[in-house]
């Protein structure tokens, strides 16, 4: 495994290495072949200006490199959010407040990261800008045969996999920070909705959207959240067997692959070992919900003029999935 972001913040304060070092490993690792696709604009000049400042080593990111999913804003730069139907898009007069707080914890930002276009898949497959494939970040390779990357964060999570970034910046709607982060065994935590502000990323679906991080380790997500959220996160120390974890039976294990349920039932396993009660629970509400849920209309809302003006230049699996919305009335 790579070295994380608290070791290698470590190191900088004993001065056993320095940012800029630090930076140009990961610039070596964006330019490398395993990163195909996985950046659809690249920062590195700026991000070694950032390198250099003074005092960085005091702050939480300590000058190391942050990738940015390509739907959030940064200052001076158009959002297309993977897609050409916002090729014309105006620059972002000003960073989105996620970007905002990690340059002001010391992150020197090293791109914009591919993804699914506007957000809607969770596979990773982007037609215009090509489908990065996915980074087995335990072994350091490539887990044979291409794989898709997992999405809609596909960009973000190679990144972080292959060493391009500590932190990969993105967004979480249905699944868009876990699925990659599962996919490139790295880690991704959504937080609570709405504790990172939105504001200045293009929307999937308004209810659900979270702006979170994928890091290469569990405590590197507690100080990306820390930065993302403006929070302090306490850590309890208490043992597992003083924790009651549920498994919903309904719906959510359904039509498991066996390999999937294999895994699944060794986590259980190994979490039982360590002490923690887990009680299968049934949640019979989940299975009277409709199938379409608040992406489709939502996201449908967002996109109805520009599906008019640019609808030719939508990814078609893409567009199908947000026209679903067209005939949801809000009272549905």
């Amino acid at each position: 495994m790579l070295p994380d972001l608290i070791t290698t913040r470590d190191q900088l304060r004993e001065g056993a290495t320095t940012a800029p070092a630090e930076l140009e490993r990961c610039i070596d690792a964006a330019q490398a072949p395993a990163n195909t696709y996985s950046f659809v604009r690249t920062m590195f000049d700026e991000a070694r200006t950032t390198a250099v400042q003074p005092g960085l080593a005091q702050l939480p990111l300590a000058g190391l490199a942050v990738s940015v999913k390509d739907l959030f804003d940064i200052a001076g730069q158009a959002t297309p959010a993977g897609s050409t139907a916002l090729a014309d898009a105006p620059a972002a007069a000003q960073d989105c407040p996620a970007v905002a707080r990690l340059r002001a914890a010391g992150a020197s930002l090293i791109g914009r990261t591919n993804m699914v276009e506007f957000a809607f898949s969770g596979v990773g497959v982007n037609p215009h800008h090509g489908t990065p494939a996915a980074w087995d970040a335990r072994s350091g390779a490539l887990p044979g045969a291409p794989r898709v990357p997992g999405g809609s964060s596909s960009g973000a999570g190679v990144s972080v996999a292959t060493g391009a970034a500590f932190i990969g910046l993105g967004s979480d709607t249905g699944g868009s920070i876990r699925i990659p982060a599962a996919l490139n065994g790295i880690v991704g935590f959504k937080n609570t909705a709405h504790l990172v502000p939105t504001t200045g990323a293009v929307p999937l679906s308004t209810t659900l959207d979270t702006a979170c991080a994928m890091t290469r380790s569990v405590r590197d997500a507690i100080v990306a959240h820390e930065v993302l959220a403006a929070r302090r996160v306490t850590r309890s120390l208490a043992p597992l067997s003083q924790y009651r974890l549920a498994v919903p039976s309904t719906l959510f294990l359904d039509g498991l692959d066996a390999t999937v349920a294999q895994a699944f039932e060794r986590t259980l396993r190994t979490l039982r070992q360590a002490g923690a009660h887990i009680d299968t629970i049934p949640l019979p509400a989940v299975a009277e919900q409709p199938a379409y849920g608040f992406a489709a209309p939502e996201a449908y809302a967002w996109h109805r003029e520009l599906l008019q003006r640019a609808g030719n230049r939508y990814d078609p699996r893409v567009r199908m999935r947000i026209e679903k919305g067209a005939t949801l009335m809000a009272w549905e």
